[in-house]
């Protein structure tokens, strides 16, 4: 039977730490991005999410406005065209992610 080689002791876990794997870099860019800069890089990449989230915001400021003031039919024809520019924003989220994983590959 052959005898185990010297165990080395490992260095213990430090939580405020992420682990080290070899092979894996946790980000893909060498420096950190801002906040401005990561929504721009975003914006470019896929530049139909937030014009769909505008679409979404109006919509929905605009049919409470009209709500407030009363007009009950214009209200609800800005509610279902907010549920329409959410589904947009959906179908463009699902886009963008379909052509990244495309354009990932290799």
């Amino acid at each position: 039977m052959a005898t185990p080689g010297p165990v080395t002791p490992e260095v213990p876990f430090e939580p405020s730490q992420p682990p080290v794997i070899e092979g894996f870099s946790p980000s893909v860019y060498s420096n950190q991005e801002s906040f401005k800069e990561k929504f721009l890089r975003k914006t470019r990449e896929n530049p139909m999410v937030p014009i769909g989230c505008l679409g979404t915001v109006t919509a929905l400021a605009y049919g409470l406005y009209c709500f407030h003031r009363g007009q009950s039919h214009r209200s609800q024809l800005m509610m279902r065209t907010r549920i329409a520019a959410q589904g947009f924003t959906i179908a463009a989220i699902l886009v963008g992610l379909a052509a990244s994983a495309l354009k990932s590959r290799p």
